[in-house]
């Protein structure tokens, strides 16, 4: 049976709560570091460097090139560079960013766990399912945090549609649309190439992640997934996700070829009693449409505009606060292993190896 939306809303915290705060009121800064250089996202460190929560103590990159390039960037400067093992021995060390290329997170994930280590793991999940239930077990059994890199679960637009959801002022959600698509260079398409899932397993995905937490795991799921463009690089660059539930449907749509991707980057979430729309997603504005009115929100449309966004200063802060013990983390292994099986279903890939 499928979860009500109201339940999907309700158990997106898991009963995680990892440590505790200090005697004093004020906690120590948290040791961590990070391994790996490769991931698209992996200049987030800085967020980190700059966080009053958080000593940046070193980062490993076992690859001579990027480690080159790596220390080259501003990032990077006056960090130690120590191998994995050296990091993961370092006296007091809490955390670590996984920021690798995208086959090499779980591994390095797995034995972060493994040591005791709280980790953020960057989008997407690796590409095996069993993989990533093993390392969210056994980060349960040890009462360690595992945080996914999607971009979007802070966004200040994300989190006032998650109000609405709470107190069901959209009424019963029977339709959820999600874009996600940028233009990617010949070069970028190469890379991104390697990869079996194309477009909607390394961009789609942020968005999948909102609207799995806005209805739950579909019962069904169906991709169309293309090759569109001339170029003979073999990139599924125009794909489709449709996800069905007993009563609601949604769709996810990612492509590497349209020129106002970042415009158009959208999340849409229709109910019985109301309509929220975000759009552009990484500026966000909110247009609101009410069948009556909700606390501060009047009765038909309205927009609600936010301050400009800086990505994962949020998420930061909040693995912090459930390091701390201050706080249960906002998203459960089940949500987490809901949207990598939905995404690789999505993709057409394998759900068993």
């Amino acid at each position: 049976m499928q979860p009500t939306r109201r339940e999907v809303v309700t158990g997106l915290g898991a009963s995680l709560v990892c440590g505790a705060v200090t005697g004093s009121g004020r906690s120590k800064k948290i040791k961590i570091g990070q391994i790996g250089v490769g991931h698209a996202h992996a200049s987030k460190l800085s967020v980190y460097r700059q966080s009053a929560d958080y000593e940046v103590v070193g980062i490993v990159e076992a690859d001579e090139k990027l480690r080159r390039q790596a220390k080259a960037s501003p990032t990077y400067q006056g960090l130690q560079w120590l191998d994995r093992q050296q990091l993961l021995n370092t006296p007091g060390l809490q955390a670590v960013l996984v920021e690798t290329r995208v086959r090499d997170l779980l591994e390095n994930a797995e034995t972060c766990v493994a040591a005791g280590m709280h980790v953020h793991i960057d989008k997407p999940a690796g590409e095996s399912l069993p993989h990533l239930a093993r390392i969210l077990d056994l980060a349960s059994r040890r009462n360690l945090l595992v945080q996914m890199g999607y971009m979007y679960r802070y966004n200040p637009a994300v989190m006032l549609l998650r109000e609405f959801l709470k107190k069901d002022w959209l009424g019963e959600v029977f339709e959820v649309h999600a874009v996600m698509s940028k233009v990617v260079d010949p070069a970028g398409r190469r890379g991104l190439a390697d990869y079996r899932g194309g477009m909607m397993f390394e961009l789609g995905c942020h968005v999948l992640d909102l609207v799995i937490a806005v209805l739950g795991k579909p019962a069904e799921v169906t991709g169309f997934n293309r090759h569109a463009s001339a170029q003979d690089d073999r990139l599924l660059d125009n794909m489709l996700a449709v996800l069905a539930y007993p009563r609601a449907l949604a769709t996810v749509k990612s492509s590497a070829l349209e020129v106002e991707g970042f415009g158009r980057r959208h999340l849409v979430v229709c109910g019985t009693e109301g309509t929220f729309q975000i759009q552009p997603l990484d500026n966000p504005t909110a247009r609101i449409s009410l069948s009556k009115a909700r606390g501060d929100h009047r009765e038909g449309p309205s927009e609600v505009r936010f301050a400009q966004y800086t990505r994962f200063g949020d998420d930061a802060a909040d693995m912090a606060r459930v390091i701390r013990g201050e706080k249960v983390a906002d998203f459960s292994a089940g949500h987490d292993l809901a949207v990598q099986e939905t995404l690789l279903r999505a993709c057409g890939l394998s759900v068993k190896e």
